[in-house]
């Protein structure tokens, strides 16, 4: 009975991949930096986002179908796949790129391929050359990010809305994306640039003029 017990309970365990166990893991470091922000950090197609968005609900759609896309194009090129660590990010039709990839070849086969996605406007390729980032590392970032989302909501601009800032880290870099205001714009990279691990914050802004 009690071995009947343990395979019933670690069996599924087993099945999961490591990307599904990093993920698990990632989140159970992260949930504690969010909690008291409600729906405002935890991203996603929430009724919250999706009120407060500057994008049109059919932009949305297509930047995460941009997603999906580039994330396919991965497994259908595993000559990519197996040689990198590359992850896509759509805003407003801009893509940026980030990750490790072994070599320049393989980083610019893949940024061209994503380029010709269908409503891609911009490729901002911020893919570095060297190894993949480790397990450790990406728990780190995954931890900043929250912390720079922390600290968005503390900024004290009329009718300014932290949703609105997209934010990815990659090994302490920090890169900022929405359609903003350019006084927005200021205030959330100097909010990010005091954020404990952040090494640099990088700007892919549309501003939108006043």
């Amino acid at each position: 009975m009690c071995n009947d017990l343990r395979k019933r309970i670690f069996r599924p365990l087993q099945m999961l991949n490591q990307r599904t166990l990093r993920t698990a893991l990632v989140l159970g470091l992260t949930l504690p930096l969010l909690q008291g922000c409600g729906a405002l950090l935890l991203g996603g197609a929430t009724a919250a986002s999706v009120a407060h968005e500057r994008r049109g609900s059919r932009t949305v759609l297509e930047d995460e179908y941009t997603e999906r896309s580039a994330a396919q194009l991965l497994t259908d090129n595993p000559d990519i796949d197996r040689h990198s660590r590359i992850a896509t990010t759509s805003y407003n039709h801009w893509v940026l790129l980030t990750g490790q990839a072994e070599t320049q070849h393989i980083r610019d086969r893949f940024a061209q391929k994503v380029a010709r996605l269908p409503r891609v406007r911009k490729v901002i390729d911020e893919v570095t050359i060297g190894p993949s980032a480790s397990f450790a590392r990406e728990s780190e970032d995954a931890l900043i990010t929250s912390r720079v989302k922390l600290a968005l909501t503390k900024i004290d601009l009329p009718g300014f809305d932290p949703t609105r800032v997209k934010v990815v880290t990659e090994a302490g870099s920090v890169f900022l994306m929405g359609l903003v205001y350019p006084r927005e714009a200021k205030a959330a990279a100097e909010k990010a640039r005091y954020v404990p691990g952040v090494t640099k914050v990088v700007k892919i802004f549309e501003h939108i003029e006043p």
